[in-house]
């Protein structure tokens, strides 16, 4: 079954006071100025993800308790309410705020238009990853429906790699053997791309993809090095590599900010097995203009084999994109509201001016609203 998201509401959850039943394609770029609400979007995803995780109530309690996360604060919003479709299938949830500034968990999955069966009432956790082995309650080797709710979100990825400094994850050494998927963070990039190399044909496919997406922005580079250096009992591996003309052992900290981030954002979209859904928010950082072209194509070709959710700054990116493509955050009555493109409403403007311009001109509403 698929697990890409096909429609979600949100309601009460930060600056967002209510989506109902929003849209979502195959590549969908969220554009919008500071504030308006971008992050927040991005932000659902890795609450649920840390629901998944059995790690909701740290996840709540290290950014600023349940208060931080109600729509302007417990006077105006009794609880957060999401749901999200995927498939035939559904999960939704509710979050109460209580005295001890946490969220108790209220949770439910559907299939089609069944009804709605509950995980349970009051959670501290999340039950999702305690229904991935459901069953029918018909056909006893049959999947049930907690099994696809739990594949559905166990396999969307929101991919963070704005912490390039010297003593970030991705410049460190990892053990080998983290190679199952790229984490979050890219804190195990070395291993993982190692592993392509020599994964058979379709991870060699990609490792050769990924490296030749690197050559474009990097033309000096070679070919990754990633050789094992024995830490005691372990074996790890750090992001090395060679440049072109020279057999001196480049390492991590050689790379600049944007380089060593293209290299995790080439990994993640040129991966052989995607995650069902990919979220990047502002992938742009740090990146040179021909850098962001070439992002931009790497993000279309991983959307003919997943999801892709982008949050960006960049009109450069955006005008790599179709008007159909383009989601607008923008602020309205003091609350996030998100629209999604129709082409007709710019065609005569797009034979003067990119998309990018019409976004940065607030032809397309997206810039600062004063209120």
């Amino acid at each position: 079954m698929s697990s890409k998201i096909e429609r979600l509401t949100i309601k009460g959850f930060k600056s967002i006071r209510e989506i109902v039943d929003f849209p979502l394609g195959d590549v969908n770029i969220v554009v919008g100025a500071n504030g308006a609400g971008k992050s927040n979007f991005v932000q659902i995803f890795r609450m649920v993800r840390a629901m998944i995780r059995k790690d909701f109530q740290n996840f709540i309690a290290s950014h600023g308790g349940a208060a931080a996360f109600l729509h302007n604060g417990l006077k105006e919003t009794k609880a957060i309410k999401a749901e999200f479709n995927f498939g035939r299938n559904s999960y939704c949830f509710t979050l109460t705020p209580t005295a001890d500034e946490a969220f108790a968990i209220s949770e439910y999955r559907q299939f089609e238009n069944h009804g709605w069966h509950c995980f349970g009432l009051g959670l501290k956790e999340s039950r999702l990853t305690d229904e991935k082995d459901d069953v029918s309650p018909i056909f006893e080797t049959t999947p049930g429906i907690g099994h696809y709710v739990y594949d559905a979100i166990s396999k969307w990825v929101v991919y963070h790699f704005h912490d390039s400094s010297d003593s970030s994850p991705m410049r460190r050494s990892e053990i080998v053997e983290d190679c199952a998927y790229l984490r979050e963070d890219a804190a195990n990039i070395a291993p993982f791309i190692k592993s392509l190399r020599e994964d058979g044909p379709e991870g060699v496919r990609s490792y050769r993809e990924i490296v030749d997406a690197v050559r474009l922005v990097m033309p000096f580079f070679d070919d990754f090095s990633l050789t094992p250096v024995k830490f005691g009992p372990a074996q790890k591996v750090k992001l090395t590599w060679k440049q072109k003309g020279t057999d001196y052992p480049f390492q991590p900290y050689h790379l600049s900010d944007g380089a060593i981030r293209f290299i995790c954002l080439a990994t993640a979209l040129l991966q052989p097995k995607p995650p069902s859904t990919i979220i990047i928010d502002e992938p742009e950082l740090g990146l040179h203009p021909q850098a962001i072209a070439i992002l931009a194509d790497l993000i279309k070709a991983a959307a003919s084999r997943t999801q892709v959710i982008v949050a960006t700054q960049s009109p450069l990116l955006v005008d790599q994109f179709a008007v159909r493509d383009i989601i607008v955050a923008k602020r309205r009555d003091g609350a996030t509201v998100f629209e999604r493109l129709d082409e007709r409403d710019y065609s005569a403007w797009l034979d003067d001016f990119s998309l990018g311009e019409l976004w940065t001109r607030n032809i397309i509403e997206g810039g600062p609203v004063h209120e």
